[in-house]
């Protein structure tokens, strides 16, 4: 049994990555995350946690290795996916019990972010590679200035 879930929260540790191969067929890869999903409250002027909590987080993907280099221990992420029971035994052979996230996503939120940099399109020029949030020739006419200030995005 499973739970629809959405979840905002920090990278606690470094990301684990693990490929399974089964014969012949392409491996899975398991990207896992330790993410502490906190519930800031407003209490007298700043936030408290209430309520906040340490999940394993699980994300099945073809790129989970290139992934497991992009995460990072203490980045802010939104996970969503679902919950599920996981029953397991620990090294005393007592029986444990722990929910876990199976994640469909798991998005990086710019919290801390210093810089994002984009791999380019195998059919462009490996000059055309760009930083988030640099200026391009494009982008530079006085039209596309007043609707980045507006918020709109580009029409050219």
């Amino acid at each position: 049994m499973s739970t629809f879930f959405v979840g905002e929260g920090n990278i606690g540790s470094a990301p684990e990555f693990q490929e399974f191969t089964s014969g012949n067929d392409e491996p899975r890869r398991l990207l896992r995350l330790n993410v502490y999903f906190d519930n800031p409250v407003p209490r007298e002027g700043s936030y408290e946690d209430r309520g906040g909590y340490w999940a394993p987080v699980e994300l099945w993907h073809r790129e989970a290795e290139h992934w497991s280099t992009l995460y990072q221990k203490g980045m802010r992420v939104l996970v969503e996916g679902r919950t599920v029971r996981d029953e397991w035994e620990d090294s005393e052979d007592n029986a444990r019990v722990t929910f876990k996230i199976e994640a469909r996503r798991v998005g990086i939120l710019p919290h801390r972010v210093h810089s994002v940099v984009m791999r380019e399109r195998s059919s462009e020029p490996a000059a055309s590679a760009t930083h988030v949030g640099q200026n391009t020739e494009q982008a530079s006419s006085p039209a596309s200035k007043s609707r980045k200030r507006r918020g709109q995005p580009p029409t050219d």
